[in-house]
């Protein structure tokens, strides 16, 4: 009876060690800085538990090969401004402990939900924002859609990126809070809604360089940055030219005369070759626009797929519809909804087919 015990005891012992511990983020030592908000929102706790549930369950069924694999990174669209921010942090952390040191970033922009009170949400106390005035946003694409002009999307992609590094940063040596100062200069005009962020922390081997909607014209002093930086990490969020290629564009990749004088007139093939050259490649991008009537997002982390996502019709949350190796077309996209069964929003909402 003492052996058959102790053999039980034994092989319940053996099967907890077998069941790996789930991280949706990475963290280095010290003490957390102050935050607008520490714990995760109700979604990611349960998008985090929900991994770790599938997580447990595949390790106990499989074997020692299976639990060495490394698991794909968790993507989702965050529902609020502070969720974007962890979100977009830790990609970081995660791409900078895998030696990239140059990043892009796109993301979304905060907005007053009702959209009528754009100064008070967005111009208000920028430079140390209060998490009280944020309490009703959204998130929006920075595309033709936003109110305003490029000024006024400056200030919301400043405050994003100023609450991005704060996070980034909150494990700083000492516990030190880092500085965050910004540089116009790089805004000859001033008008052009371009600007450089810097950390300022205890030590400089851990300063962060962050241009904001950097233009054509940056990329001289993006070179000026990255050659100071070093084997610091220098990012570029939200760029002022697009993912996709317009005709332009197409022509200013090409070699020759035909392609400079496309990269003359605006096309973005030279700015890219030489982004391209000193590392920069995208680490995280969220971006969103309208198809079948519905939002639709598009995710992706520099060590992911990309994955495509559709808002509800409660607008509350965003279902997974499909994902792709390449940057899906508009095509790939309304196929991925078509293949979901998700109509055309007009005919969900008048009863013609079932609400998503």
């Amino acid at each position: 009876m003492v052996k058959l015990g102790l053999s039980l005891l034994l092989l319940l012992v053996a099967g907890n060690s077998g069941v790996a511990a789930f991280s949706t983020t990475r963290q280095h030592g010290g003490s957390a800085l102050r935050l607008h908000a520490e714990s995760p929102s109700q979604t990611e706790a349960a998008v985090a538990s929900s991994t770790g549930e599938r997580a447990s369950s595949s390790n106990s069924n499989s074997n020692s090969n299976d639990e060495a694999r490394p698991r794909p990174p968790t993507v989702y669209v965050p529902r609020s401004f502070d969720e974007m921010v962890r979100q977009v942090a830790s990609t970081m952390e995660d791409a900078a402990g895998a030696g990239k040191k140059r990043q892009t970033l796109r993301i979304l922009l905060p907005r007053s939900s009702d959209s009528d009170q754009f100064g008070r949400y967005l111009e208000t106390n920028v430079v140390d924002p209060d998490p009280s005035v944020y309490v009703d946003t959204i998130l929006v694409p920075p595309d033709e859609t936003w109110q305003g002009g490029i000024m006024q999307l400056y200030r919301a992609a400043s405050l994003a990126c100023q609450e991005i590094l704060r996070r980034y940063n909150r494990n700083a040596q000492g516990g030190v809070v880092p500085k965050l100062q910004e540089d116009r200069s790089f805004d000859e005009s001033g008008v052009d809604g371009v600007g450089l962020w810097v950390t300022l922390g205890a030590t400089a081997a851990d300063d962060v360089s962050c241009f904001v909607q950097p233009s054509q014209e940056t990329i001289d002093g993006i070179e000026a940055i990255s050659a100071q930086a070093g084997e610091r990490v220098v990012a570029l969020v939200n760029p002022q030219w697009r993912i996709v290629d317009d005709a332009l564009d197409v022509a200013s990749k090409k070699e020759g005369l035909f392609g400079s004088l496309a990269s003359f007139l605006g096309g973005k093939g030279d700015s890219l070759k030489r982004l391209d050259a000193l590392g920069f490649e995208n680490v995280y991008v969220m971006e969103g626009y309208v198809c079948r009537g519905g939002n639709v997002r598009l995710v992706k982390r520099f060590d992911s797929d990309w994955f495509v996502f559709a808002q509800n019709d409660a607008q509350t949350d965003f279902i997974e519809v499909g994902s792709a190796e390449q940057r899906p077309s508009y095509q790939d996209v309304d196929d991925m909804l078509e293949s979901k069964g998700i109509t055309l929003k007009y005919a969900r909402d008048i009863g013609m087919a079932p609400k998503l």
